[in-house]
């Protein structure tokens, strides 16, 4: 529990919290994407790769520019914890943080994920999702967060006074990046950044501002989709949390498989092309 405020309110108290908002990021001049388009063409797709990854388990998997990339839950509900990388570059990798003040707390429809600096540029647009229809619930609540970080041994260890737990969401990724690499676990481990916390349900409590969890509304034949505007490594690990309805970072929570499918459309869309690199000069006044 936090420490009550020891600090008299001051009198214009009320004054100050009355003053409205503002948006740190107006994205009026934000480039939209045209989903149409994208839409145009995932009528006429191939599939060239499909990846059932394991409970409490992570995986990797590629996804060429100009694919769609498809995430469904096949078994039960479930939540799963996801990085990207530039399958060229793997030191552009997703960038939770700015995705977050560009587009909010949660992602969906017509979202764009944003690459890390000094690339900073579209890695995919989300092009469907099933899940669309659930918005904000009444305790603030809704699905593909980029809130979170993802579970962790470490904060597990703290949490827990010592308790080692080798399955969380970042050792999971972790096992399955090194392993793709060919890295040794202590390296491939700085690799390992804020995930999309796909089907997973979450908000802040009103009183106290705390991240929560609750149980994810995804249900068998639900799906994520994105395509890639750049050449992708994906890594995601199944959370160990199931669909995080009573804990994550656990042995004994109800978890099931997802499965990852990439599709190659037939045709590109209209006047689609690779996203470019961040046209920012890098001088930074000098």
């Amino acid at each position: 529990m936090k420490p009550a405020p020891i600090t008299a309110a001051p009198l214009d108290a009320a004054a100050r919290k009355a003053i409205a908002p503002l948006v740190c990021y107006p994205v009026e001049t934000l480039p939209r994407p045209d989903l149409a388009r994208y839409r145009a063409v995932r009528d006429d797709v191939t599939l060239v790769e499909r990846l059932v990854i394991p409970p409490r388990e992570a995986g990797t998997w590629t996804v060429p520019a100009g694919h769609f990339c498809r995430i469904l839950c096949i078994e039960g509900p479930q939540v799963a914890d996801l990085n990207l990388f530039n399958l060229n570059n793997l030191e552009e990798r997703f960038y939770s943080g700015k995705t977050r003040a560009l587009n909010g707390t949660h992602v969906g429809l017509g979202d764009q994920l944003f690459s890390s600096f000094p690339h900073m540029r579209p890695m995919a647009t989300i092009t469907h999702d099933t899940l669309d229809w659930y918005g904000f619930d009444d305790f603030g609540g809704a699905v593909h967060d980029v809130i979170g970080t993802r579970c962790d041994p470490y904060t597990h260890n703290l949490l827990s006074h010592g308790g080692q737990y080798h399955h969380c969401c970042h050792s999971n990724l972790t096992r399955a990046f090194a392993a793709h690499t060919g890295k040794p676990l202590a390296e491939a481990e700085r690799y390992i950044h804020d995930v999309l916390n796909v089907f997973m349900c979450t908000g802040f409590t009103r009183d106290t501002g705390q991240y929560f969890m609750k149980a994810s509304p995804v249900r068998v034949g639900d799906y994520l989709e994105f395509f890639a505007e750049i050449d992708l490594l994906g890594c995601m690990s199944v959370c160990p949390g199931g669909d995080c309805s009573s804990e994550h970072s656990s042995d004994v929570a109800a978890c099931h498989p997802l499965a990852v499918e990439v599709w190659r459309p037939a045709a590109l869309p209209e006047g689609w092309a690779p996203a470019p690199e961040n046209g920012y000069d890098r001088s930074h006044g000098l």
